[in-house]
């Protein structure tokens, strides 16, 4: 998978699922698939990339070999997008640790915040063959 990456995502929460929409509407070259974490794909790629275990249960950024995390996968994901979202990579100018420490934060609170699905979202018919589960 080199011309292309997989976005893991939070399947039930409210904030991933609209992260996961808007990253697909200034996607417009497809360069992006999805998973959500709690699928059978999402686990097996967490398995494969030594994430299993490591308490991931927010975005990841998976792109040939190379797996991004927290701020850096929010990051990278944005150096892809149309229109001006390439711009937010200037804020890896920025500490890593204050980024993540953002990011936590944001994502600790992101059910009270935003709220959550009692299953995982399903993608529309047109967008189901960029979701690995689907295809």
């Amino acid at each position: 998978m080199d011309s292309e990456a997989v976005v893991l995502f939070d399947g039930v929460c409210n904030l991933c699922s609209g992260a996961v929409q808007f990253i697909i509407r200034h996607d417009p070259e497809g360069y992006f698939q999805f998973a959500p974490l709690q699928s059978e794909a999402g686990r097996s790629l967490l398995i494969r990339h030594n994430l299993a275990n490591h308490g991931t249960d927010s975005i990841v950024l998976i792109e040939g070999e190379r797996v991004y995390i927290e701020s850096d996968a929010v990051l990278r994901i944005a150096k892809h997008l149309s229109g001006p979202w390439p711009l937010f990579q200037a804020l890896g100018v920025l500490p890593k640790v204050a980024r993540d420490a953002a990011y936590r934060y944001l994502a600790e609170n992101r059910y009270r915040w935003f709220g959550k699905w009692e299953q995982c979202m399903v993608p529309t018919p047109e967008l189901r063959g960029r979701f690995l589960d689907m295809v």
